[in-house]
């Protein structure tokens, strides 16, 4: 699968955008603030129908205009596919693959598979379990449609028992037989939901381990657990005995939406002794291995967005990326990168056919596909 082309009109800082690139690797070099991220971030859209880092539609229209467009040309599997993404203000977002408009949005994701690198995956470090559930539910989500019907219809079920507690405690009452119609539901599609996040973090940690150790050169050992409450009791049993804990406060305490991921460097927690550059190799390799995991299932290799991925890396470390990601295993590659002379020297030496943007105020100029 390779995007082939794409154009712009009014996405964030971009007025005009139309290129076409290459199969291989494609670089976006320009100061920060200029529009990298934001061409990345149309990309993004175009598999996933939103953006990565503004979830609001509206507020990525090019200020001034009512309305911003991003399309974009595929081959995949030797056909043309055409994706078309429109915002109007207060209008419904329109979404197409080959002219025709999606009733539900859900039906494009994991059509065009892409893993995106970016330096706000830190969060997945810094941030709660909501961000790490979110990771691994993506992630699953691309390929399994019923874990996704699950996962939405758990959290509806979640919602319903919580506002029901709320309403006992509101009316100084409680009904049982009410209660356990939601616990059926939650016990049903959280089963399923808990085996799925195992199975795949079992298949998913060798994957992890195995690129942290080609980044590091083998100098540190990586873990990646799984947390879940599950492991110790069935779900019934857990509700059951949670039930006065449930009244007393109000909200469902046990349950896959409790869920977390632990990062460890070696026997310890990744937040607490890790490095900026041991926490950003952990990341990466944990995106990378997400890749791979993405391209076993569907035989397509994703598109790779690596998005200022230098930063906080020694030279070593740097160079084991690049020449990881520019083998045969990945397929097309957009990376990010205030130093164009950086980017072609290091793609030049691994003498790599590259394509080489520079963005300024939302405007790329091209210089020629060729083998240095």
């Amino acid at each position: 699968m390779q995007l082939q082309s794409l154009s712009l009109l009014n996405f964030k800082n971009c007025k005009e955008v139309n290129i076409t690139f290459s199969p291989n690797v494609n670089c976006f070099a320009g100061n920060n603030g200029q529009g990298k991220t934001n061409l990345l971030d149309a990309i993004y859209y175009l598999s996933f129908c939103k953006s990565s880092y503004n979830q609001v539609d509206s507020q990525n229209i090019f200020h001034g205009e009512s309305f911003f467009m991003i399309q974009g040309k595929y081959e995949l599997n030797g056909e043309t596919e055409d994706v078309y993404c429109g915002v109007k203000r207060n209008q419904k977002k329109v979404f197409k693959r080959n002219k025709k408009e999606y009733e539900k949005l859900a039906d494009h994701i994991g059509l065009f598979p892409l893993i995106m690198i970016a330096p706000e995956d830190i969060e997945l470090v810094s941030g709660g379990s909501e961000v790490r559930r979110k990771f691994i539910d993506g992630l699953i989500s691309q390929f399994d449609k019923i874990y996704l019907n699950h996962l939405l219809e758990y959290q509806r079920a979640l919602t319903q028992r919580n506002s029901l507690l709320k309403h006992f405690a509101d009316k100084n009452m409680f009904d049982e037989n009410a209660l356990e119609i939601w616990d059926e539901q939650l016990i049903e599609k959280g089963n399923y939901i808990y085996e799925k996040r195992k199975t795949t973090l079992e298949q998913l940690s060798p994957i992890f381990q195995q690129y942290y150790e080609t980044i590091s050169v083998g100098k540190e050992a990586v873990a990646l657990q799984y947390h879940s409450q599950l492991h110790q009791k069935d779900f019934r049993t857990l509700l059951k005995e949670a039930r006065q804990k449930d009244r007393m406060f109000q909200y469902t305490t046990q349950g896959i939406h409790k869920d977390d991921l632990e990062f460890l460097l070696g026997e310890y927690p990744l937040k607490k002794i890790g490095s900026q550059g041991q926490q950003k190799t952990y990341l990466i390799a944990l995106k990378l291995a997400q890749y791979d995991f993405s391209k076993q299932i569907t035989g397509q290799s994703p598109i790779l967005l690596l998005d200022d991925i230098f930063d906080k890396l020694d030279d070593s470390r740097v160079k084991q990326i690049i020449s990881m990601v520019i083998s045969h295993n990945f397929g097309q590659i957009f990376i990010t990168d205030v130093n164009a002379d950086r980017m072609k020297n290091i793609l030049s030496e691994a003498g790599e056919d590259f394509m080489l943007l520079h963005v300024m105020n939302g405007i790329c100029s091209k210089e020629p596909l060729g083998q240095f």
